[in-house]
């Protein structure tokens, strides 16, 4: 197997690991961040929320990963766009984290409540809150606002190179204006993120990732494209 075909795999995989982790460790944190009695549930539930943080913390790896493996050839068409896409998928990774941290940090605070039998209740919320409002604008900024811009990126280089079927160049630079949209909506308090219009507008984009992770998986980057671009690429080196 060349190494074109094996990037190609790895980050079709790596598209396929983001995806399933980002919902496994939504709905192990549900405890937590749902519910009047989330204080109690945490505590309660601590195994499951430390595996879905885990879980993000997995879907960290596989962004950034996905990003450095495909920037050897993103850069052979435009090295200052492959740049910002590297760089924009680390600072969606760093967004995702801190929203780990948050909810670890509510666990501890629910592991305190517990400890401390029948305390005033009204101090941990007021913590609690604050916690839970910073997961959740990581979880906008990061998988909806940061993702539009990344995706708009390398799909433009695909759409240019045809490195991969235009069709799906199509659909990722469509579902990045969607999540992009989307996270405007969210911010200014249209609708909530998840909502029927969250996802409605998160489909092109899902869609988009798991098209493109199988057609990569299966048929790699089209060869002939990476010829031409490195072709070009070593004229300009030459230059």
């Amino acid at each position: 197997m060349n190494s074109n075909r094996k990037a190609a795999k790895i980050v079709g995989v790596l598209f396929i690991l983001a995806a399933v982790t980002a919902v496994i460790g939504l709905n192990l944190y549900d405890p937590i961040l749902n519910g009047p009695d989330y204080l109690l549930k945490g505590s309660e539930h601590a195994n499951q929320i430390i595996l879905g943080a885990v879980m993000e913390l997995i879907l960290v790896v596989s962004a950034i990963g996905t990003a450095t493996t495909m920037f050897p050839l993103l850069r052979k068409y435009n090295e200052t766009i492959a740049l910002w896409h590297v760089c924009f998928r680390f600072l969606e990774a760093i967004i995702i984290t801190v929203g780990v941290i948050s909810v670890l940090s509510l666990l501890t605070l629910s592991r305190e409540f517990v400890a401390a039998g029948t305390p005033d209740p009204s101090s941990f919320h007021s913590s609690g809150i604050i916690l839970k409002a910073i997961h959740d604008w990581t979880f906008m900024l990061g998988p909806l606002f940061m993702l539009g811009i990344n995706t708009v990126m390398y799909s433009y280089i695909f759409y240019k190179t045809k490195l991969v079927p235009r069709f799906i160049s199509i659909l990722g630079m469509t579902g990045a204006s969607c999540v992009f949209i989307c996270s405007l909506f969210v911010m200014f308090g249209v609708f909530p993120q998840i909502s029927f219009w969250g996802a409605v507008l998160a489909v092109p984009v899902a869609a988009n990732e798991m098209i493109l992770a199988v057609w990569l998986i299966v048929k790699g980057f089209n060869e002939n494209a990476i010829t031409t671009l490195s072709a070009k690429s070593e004229r300009k080196a030459a230059i």
